[in-house]
């Protein structure tokens, strides 16, 4: 399993971001993907996932601002964030559903700062 994040960088608070996650290694289209984030000095928080069949989940403190997406034929999925506050900031991780475990597999994370 092979998960490549991307998109990340420093905006400023009510920006938006968009992160890609390139997966390889399995197969995609079966698998539930997703977020999650680790702020610094916490511990890592599941954001958001994606189904096989498309359906989507988000956790509280993400709801009606992020959006999670996929496409099957590029092997990506997304993470579109809108209205950014200064306590997103984190290391934003691709993760693969593994059984419930939504964040056990994950790739090497993307810097998300929000700062003025």
């Amino acid at each position: 399993v092979q998960l490549v994040e991307s998109g990340g960088g420093l905006v400023q608070p009510g920006g938006s971001l968009r992160l890609s996650c390139a997966a390889s290694g399995f197969i995609f289209r079966m698998s539930s993907m997703g977020w999650a984030r680790q702020a610094p000095g916490k511990g890592l928080e599941w954001v958001s996932g994606v189904y096989s069949d498309g359906s989507t989940v988000y956790a509280d403190s993400v709801k009606g601002r992020f959006t999670i997406s996929r496409d099957n034929a590029k092997k990506t999925v997304y993470l579109q964030m809108n209205s950014l506050k200064p306590e997103d900031t984190a290391v934003y991780y691709c993760t693969k559903k593994e059984f419930t475990d939504w964040t056990r597999v994950r790739g090497q994370g993307t810097q998300v700062t929000v700062s003025s």
